[in-house]
């Protein structure tokens, strides 16, 4: 550890981990208060505190007595009750547990009793009936909870939850070179149960499991239905089910159940697991079922079993096991039917090594079903109405300091300037919980920032500063890109477009040097990103996505960030779209060749097709034309009809109506022909798409 992290910690080196009193910790001191539990005999030995305003209380210890006294406050007895867990290292059993209940005294009922009992006449008042004194333990809010033991001698242990306040981390990075960094993790621990913690077990839980508050101490009585004597007649009777009790099964006929019935077999040395004996087998019956289970669990890596039965010289050694398996007794097995032993558990994790030489232990960090418990590894002392700090974690971890262009509501420059962040990944086997972090570098303190929970293995970036240094503006843009096969069913061709949306960052960089950023980008629901920069994080839960980028010194720079939506819709075959979505799917290497054969015979037919269309086009035009012409030309010939000295232009005119005319024909008939063989080829096109069959488009590259 470097010279400035000794002296950032200067003032922990002659503390222990054990007890460090928080400067408020005196404040809280005043009048006594009752502990939540209390029990003679059962000294506190572990305390477990979770983040959900709970934690988890054990108790032992040797009681010479025939039950245990609790003294539980009232408003905790309902989770004693629901969390309570009892567990004898020695002694009798329990045997059960017994807790007052809570009634509510009616004192005009008493007043009413009293006026009945007494005679009274009138103007007298009635006396009042004498109210039962309260005992010290009602007083003080207490009820007594008794365990009542089978025996006097019992080693006993007691678990319970009760409400206790949650602990909170705290975490301190410093920022080295070569992208890692050191990070400490505290956890502060508040002690307001009532009562001193005594050299007890002391465990930090990060995570929140489900506890509710029980009140099983309290009686309830649910509201029954009431059936008066007025007439009232039940129109319905609820119906009710009968089972008769049924003996085995006659089998062998004789009318008497007996064991024929049940094992109709003929009696032997083994058990075929219903309670009936198996009939005896020869030795080399026997060996075959050895070998055959040998060769099974070898392969199921699983201790081979050994047969339930054997030869009639086995039976003496399969006795002891019987009897053994009927009494609960271990039973004696010689080596080579003993079954292989399980593995030996893990060993508990040593606690985390690379710790600073001031602090002499950390806490060892379990993982179990999900959950990360932090287990100190020497007993802790917190007096009642105080507060602890206790180090949970030191070590090298991967981090460094970078800049985070993220726009936030709460401060408005950030939508110009980015943040100074540090990121770091968890490298412990546990999850760091929310809490605040301190961030230094060099020698100096950079910043305060907060922690949201980080699995193992992830990645936190936590903003503590802003950096005018820097400036980031962008725009964006919309369009449709790309045509995809996505399915072709009996004839019809559906084809898949990408909506496309660009984003558009420009970084300025003001700073003399070089920089790394990060751009959260929002993400669109349900795009996906298309070929995104080299090394951007798509986080799915956040719906964002961190985008890195370098910009040289006093220089600028862009990255546009694609993101494209899937459309779908029908379309026709010989539009534009579905040519581009034929080509691409044919060129593509992962299209079916088969298919992809038979769509390029038929886009043979559909190119002919297309031609003939647009040869039968031009001669529509050009029909259209010829009329029009023709009609000018007989408005004309009409409009010189009578006039004698326009014979010229007559005879002109008739010879240009004439050609006309008889083009007019020519082309007519070309049109006809062309719309017979057009009907021709399209059937021709539709036959050879009716087996093309496609269900999935190609995944988008």
């Amino acid at each position: 550890m470097i010279q400035y992290n000794l002296d950032m910690f200067s003032r922990l080196r002659s503390v222990r981990p054990l007890a460090l009193l928080s400067p408020f910790a005196l404040l809280l001191i005043g009048c006594g208060r009752e502990p939540a539990v209390s029990a003679d005999g059962l000294a506190l030995r572990r305390v477990v505190i979770y983040r959900n305003g709970v934690a988890y209380f054990q108790r032992g210890g040797h009681v010479e007595d025939s039950e245990v006294r609790f003294k539980v406050k009232d408003t905790e007895v309902g989770d004693f009750l629901a969390t309570l867990a009892v567990s004898e290292t020695g002694g009798s059993s329990v045997r059960s547990v017994a807790f007052p209940l809570k009634v509510r005294e009616d004192e005009d009922e008493d007043e009413k009793r009293g006026n009945e009992k007494g005679d009274k006449k009138d103007g007298d008042k009635p006396d009042k009936p004498e109210k039962r004194k309260k005992t010290e333990d009602e007083k003080r809010h207490l009820k007594v909870v008794v365990l009542g033991l089978d025996g006097k001698a019992h080693d006993l242990e007691v678990g319970y939850v009760a409400e206790a306040p949650v602990w909170r981390p705290s975490y301190r990075l410093t920022v080295e070179k070569g992208g890692e960094a050191y990070l400490q993790a505290w956890g502060v621990v508040q002690n307001l149960s009532g009562e001193d913690w005594k050299n007890v077990k002391l465990s930090l839980v990060a995570g929140a499991p489900l506890a509710f508050e029980a009140q099983l101490g309290e009686p309830i009585i649910p509201v029954r239905p009431v059936v008066t004597d007025r007439g009232e007649v039940i129109a319905s009777v609820p119906r009710s089910d009968t089972s008769l009790k049924q003996g085995p099964p006659d089998r062998d006929g004789d009318g008497i159940p007996d064991s024929a019935d049940r094992c109709p077999d003929a009696p032997g040395t083994g058990d075929s697991g219903d309670g009936c004996p198996e009939p005896d087998r020869d030795d080399a019956d026997l060996k075959a079922d050895l070998k055959k289970e040998a060769e099974k669990s070898s392969r199921d890596g699983r201790p081979a079993k050994r047969p339930s039965n054997g030869p009639a010289r086995s039976r003496a050694s399969d006795a002891p096991a019987q009897t053994a398996a009927a009494t609960g007794a271990a039973a004696p097995t010689s080596a080579a039917s003993r079954p292989m032993a399980p593995p030996p558990a893990p060993p508990p994790p040593s606690p985390m090594s690379q710790t600073p030489r001031s602090l002499r232990s950390l806490a060892a960090v379990a993982v179990e079903a999900g959950t990360t418990r932090y287990d100190l590894p020497q007993p802790v002392t917190i007096p009642d109405k105080s507060a602890t700090m206790v180090l949970l974690l030191s070590r090298r971890i991967p981090g460094e300091a970078l800049f985070l262009f993220a726009p936030d509501s709460g401060v408005p420059d950030s939508y110009q300037h980015p943040f100074r962040v540090v990121r770091f990944a968890n490298a412990t086997p546990g999850v760091l919980e929310r809490g605040p972090i301190a961030v230094f570098e060099q020698g100096s303190f950079l910043g305060q920032g907060m922690v949201d929970p980080l699995p193992a293995g992830a990645t936190a970036t936590v903003p503590f500063a802003l950096e005018r240094a820097l400036a980031v503006d962008q725009d964006s843009k919309n369009d449709e890109l790309g045509e995809r096969i996505a399915k072709i069913e009996n004839g019809e061709l559906t084809i898949e477009r990408d909506s496309v949306h660009q984003s558009k960052y420009r970084i300025r960089n003001g700073a003399d040097l070089d920089v790394k950023i990060l751009l959260r980008h929002p993400r669109i629901n349900g795009a996906r990103l298309f070929q995104p920069p080299p090394e951007t994080e798509d986080n799915v839960g956040t719906q964002t996505a961190l985008v890195p980028a370098r910009v040289r010194p006093r220089a600028t720079a862009e990255v546009v960030v694609d993101e494209r939506t899937t459309t779908r819709r029908r379309e026709d075959w010989f539009t534009i779209l579905a040519d581009n979505a034929m080509k691409a799917y044919v060129a593509d290497p992962r299209a079916d060749r088969a298919i992809a054969s038979k769509l390029t015979a038929a886009w043979a037919v559909r190119k002919d097709i297309v031609d003939r269309y647009e040869a039968r086009a031009k001669l529509a035009q050009e029909q259209a034309t010829l009329s029009q012409q023709t009609l000018e030309t007989r408005a004309n010939l009409r409009a010189i009809e009578k006039n004698k000295a326009a014979d010229q232009l007559r005879v002109k005119l008739t010879a240009r109506l004439t050609e006309t005319s008889t083009r007019v024909d020519e082309v007519s008939k070309r049109i006809v022909e062309i719309d017979s063989k057009l009907a021709e080829l399209r059937i021709q096109f539709k036959e050879l798409l009716r087996d093309v069959v496609v269900t999935a488009p190609l995944p988008p590259r």
